[in-house]
């Protein structure tokens, strides 16, 4: 049994998906229909803009989608759709790419919606007041009852619980700051401060949320063709209303990826293709669920590898 994972933001980089745009028109498509949808040459920035503009959160949402979608075209002009998978999943952002694997949202909304999701997160907080950072070697409760200590009134929260041995952190700077000392007290091997604009997947990112629910409201929401295991469930959803509520929740709530592969792999998933830019998800794979094969799909070799490994 196969699953299908979409990554999140931090997987962006100058010229991604632009060999499989030059190899398959359908992959080119995809991109064309992300500009015309957004209004702009958001491709021009993907393959030959500047990488700190990429990565500006209001770009890089839309755009790793797009190289998400354009590796599905390019699988779909192979003869493999999102069937040929039991479920897709998506690390943060990555959601809205299954979901429009999977058919529930259409191309066109799911990179206006990403477009604003990445607006409204980062008009949010405030520049300079909110935080994230990494903690390694300590598992969801310890680093849970580091960030209770540490809080002190203000909000700091488990973000990304992304596999056994690395959980990330978000809320307040200062509070995130205290968490990070005191992680290091208690054990963990690294604790990082990370280079984000804003403190994604907490508390504080409430102002975002009340913004996308206000557009999902507008969004026609389809039953998906596969479950989409969401991100704060960690199981496997199909209902349009559900999906939506999620969606929402899921700005402020955690990703939880680990909970969301040891799912999958309850359900019988012995092999996941990562479909898009990146590789980070494959290494928290490995680490989750070792028995579960990993295989990266982004580049047309990739594509064609993957096609071949079916037969």
């Amino acid at each position: 049994m196969r699953a299908f994972v979409f990554p999140g933001q931090g997987a962006q980089t100058i010229g991604m998906g632009r060999a499989l745009a030059d190899a398959y028109p359908l992959a080119r498509e995809v991109f064309e229909e992300v500009d015309e949808a957004l209004g702009e040459k958001l491709s021009a920035l993907i393959w030959e803009g500047d990488q700190d503009e990429l990565t500006l959160t209001r770009n890089a949402q839309p755009a790793l989608m797009a190289t998400s979608m354009a590796t599905m075209a390019a699988l779909g002009a192979e003869g493999v759709t999102v069937n040929a998978a039991a479920f897709v999943a998506g690390h943060s952002l990555g959601e809205y790419s299954a979901l429009c694997a999977a058919g529930a949202i259409s191309l066109a909304d799911t990179a206006r919606l990403l477009r604003l999701r990445g607006e409204a997160m980062q008009a949010a907080v405030a520049v300079g007041e909110g935080a994230m950072a990494a903690i390694l070697g300590l598992d969801l409760e310890a680093v849970q009852a580091v960030a209770a200590a540490a809080a002190e009134g203000q909000v700091v929260q488990a973000a990304n619980d992304n596999d056994p041995a690395q959980v990330v952190i978000s809320g307040h700077k200062a509070g995130v700051e205290r968490a990070v000392a005191l992680a290091q007290e208690r054990g963990a091997k690294r604790a990082v401060m990370l280079p984000v604009s804003a403190p994604f997947h907490c508390a504080l990112m409430e102002p975002a949320a009340r913004v996308m629910a206000e557009r999902l409201a507008e969004v026609t929401i389809e039953e998906p063709l596969v479950p989409v295991v969401a991100n704060v469930r960690a199981q496997g959803v199909s209902d349009p209303d559900e999906i939506r509520a999620l969606l929402i929740e899921q700005v402020t709530g955690a990703v939880r990826w680990r909970e969301s592969v040891a799912w999958m792999a309850a359900q019988g998933v012995t092999e996941i293709w990562e479909i898009g830019a990146g590789k980070a998800l494959s290494g928290m794979i490995r680490r989750i669920a070792r028995d579960v094969a990993t295989r990266q799909v982004g580049l047309p070799d990739e594509v064609t590898a993957a096609v071949d490994s079916m037969n």
